[in-house]
């Protein structure tokens, strides 16, 4: 295993220093969440965390069924408000039993095509196997449990990858690390789209083959 191995927390934090070095994000630009193993929990980052200075101490443990502070072993954690995106987050994890990993951003490639009305492009294999499709959620007041309701209704049907108009993005995964892997992969699929835009090449801008897709089609697990 290549991946950063053991507590959640420290897998969540990897993603927060990864994605602010690689430009997808500003500061607080997002948040992150990931199911606790064996409890109806899940650990998510706290209320204005800087995503690439985060630690242990900067999740809260919350409830799935309730929202509520959750006891995680023990001893019952410090009080720590979670972010004002923990509804999203919340609503995925119910409406999906499959997905263990949220991680929601607002990057900037991602949000310039959506407000210039133009959709995602699947250019690569790539961003075929781990993106399979990329939906666009209209957009709704960011914290409200409209905009969780509504973003975790159109995830139902297995997408894992939405653009949260004017907003931001969230992908979901099994894992924090597939979950990584597809946030990198849909910025790169909109900065290969932005950039045939400029070029004024979009309208032939290949998308991946058919045929992969088809192949793609039968298939519904993705090795990380």
């Amino acid at each position: 295993m290549n991946y950063v191995p053991g507590d959640l927390r420290d897998q969540l934090a990897h993603v927060g220093y990864d994605v602010v070095q690689a430009g997808l994000v500003c500061g607080s630009g997002g948040n992150l969440s990931a199911r606790i193993p064996g409890e109806d929990a899940i650990w998510v980052t706290a209320s204005g965390s800087w995503l690439d200075r985060l630690s242990r101490n900067t999740f809260a443990p919350v409830r799935i069924a309730d929202g509520g502070p959750a006891v995680v072993g023990s001893v019952l954690p410090p009080r720590i408000e979670p972010t004002s995106e923990v509804a999203l987050h919340l609503a995925l994890y119910r409406a999906r039993a499959d997905v263990n990993a949220v991680v929601h951003l607002h990057p900037q490639t991602a949000l310039l095509l959506d407000a210039l009305g133009e959709r995602i492009r699947i250019v690569t294999t790539d961003h075929a196997f781990y993106l399979r499709r990329v939906s666009t959620v209209p957009f709704r007041l960011p914290g409200t449990t409209e905009l969780a309701a509504l973003t975790a209704a159109m995830a139902a049907d297995g997408t894992n990858c939405l653009v949260l108009s004017q907003h931001g993005c969230v992908v979901m995964g099994d894992s924090v690390e597939l979950a990584h892997k597809r946030a990198r992969n849909l910025e790169e699929a909109a900065s290969l789209t932005y950039r045939a835009l400029s070029a004024g090449r979009l309208d032939d801008l290949r998308e991946c083959p058919e045929e992969f897709l088809e192949r793609l089609s039968g298939s519904t697990s993705v090795t990380v």
